[in-house]
């Protein structure tokens, strides 16, 4: 006979992770939201370096290759930070914390994504491709989340131009070199990137602090924040118009780039009265959409024109 006791103990052990589970957990290591984003950032400016339709075949090539690096550098970005994930509400359900995916397993994970992606830009595209995205990655794992993010609070601004080298992989791409435009792309994601995670640091600042990662709104005040954030946005737009400048834009991507980026500006601006973590969230999810809204733009009025 069965005692009740082994009876129970039999029923809460809970089973390991299924199959789909599992598989659901290794993309969830990728961060998808921001691949997403990083190719809406890819795509349009190969539009622009092309002058027109770039091959199928190389936007087919660059896509793969890029979401596999990005994918690799947010895999290992989750391996190294797996113990301050588990102090932060908005992280604690991340594969590495709840045990879905094993410490070992992602790292062998993204250190296979990164050569996988290294081989299809080098072969499919181009050396000079295959190179920046490989330094990107590297720039965010050992440069950000290795030694800036829990160090300094300037971590997102130096970070932040990991981000901002896919626009010179769709570059390079579809020219095999680089040039002024690309770099004021690149200077123009560096810029907005503060802003745009501030705000997400103002809304989870006590987060942060519990993780005891340095973010600016965890060190500084909200105003000083905000202050910086307005700055940066400012900076986003100039770059933008040093772009359409200097890259020969025409009215569809001017009339985004000024609409668009004056929102930007105006959020931020509003900000210093507000202060409130839902105004910061209005600049977030607004950025994103002026990220895209610029980008789409510059690529329709390439078409167009």
């Amino acid at each position: 006979m069965v005692s009740n006791a082994g009876t129970f103990a039999a029923s809460s052990v809970r089973p390991g992770p299924g199959p789909l589970e599992r598989v659901a957990a290794f993309i969830a290591l990728t961060k998808p939201r921001i691949i997403e984003l990083l190719l809406i950032t890819t795509v349009p400016t190969m539009f622009v370096a092309a002058r027109g339709w770039p091959s199928a075949g190389l936007v087919l090539a660059t896509l793969v290759g890029g979401t596999l690096s990005a994918g690799s550098a947010n895999a290992a970005n989750m391996y190294l930070d797996r113990d301050i994930d588990a102090l932060m509400r908005r992280t604690s359900q991340r594969p590495l914390v709840t045990g879905t995916v094993s410490a070992p397993a992602a790292l062998a994970f993204a250190v296979a994504l990164q050569l996988a992606a290294f081989s299809v830009l080098w072969l499919a595209v181009n050396p000079l491709s295959a190179l920046l995205a490989l330094s990107a990655a590297l720039f965010y794992v050992f440069i950000y989340t290795a030694l800036l993010k829990r160090t300094s609070p300037q971590n997102i601004v130096i970070g932040g131009a990991a981000g901002a080298v896919p626009v010179l992989v769709g570059w390079a791409a579809v020219t095999g070199s680089l040039g002024w435009a690309p770099f004021l792309l690149f200077s123009l994601v560096v810029s907005w990137t503060p802003p745009h995670f501030w705000a997400l640091a103002i809304r989870y600042r006590d987060d942060y602090a519990n993780a005891k990662v340095p973010m600016m709104p965890v060190v500084q005040s909200i105003s000083r924040t905000t202050w910086q954030m307005l700055a940066y946005s400012v900076a986003t737009v100039a770059a933008s118009a040093g772009f359409g400048v200097v890259a020969h834009m025409h009215w569809i991507y001017w009339g985004v780039a000024v609409l668009a980026g004056a929102g930007f500006v105006g959020l931020c601006a509003r900000m210093l009265v507000t202060r409130t973590a839902a105004a910061a969230m209005k600049i977030f999810h607004w950025s994103i959409t002026y990220l895209s809204l610029l980008f789409v733009a510059m690529a329709v009025d390439v078409l167009v024109h």
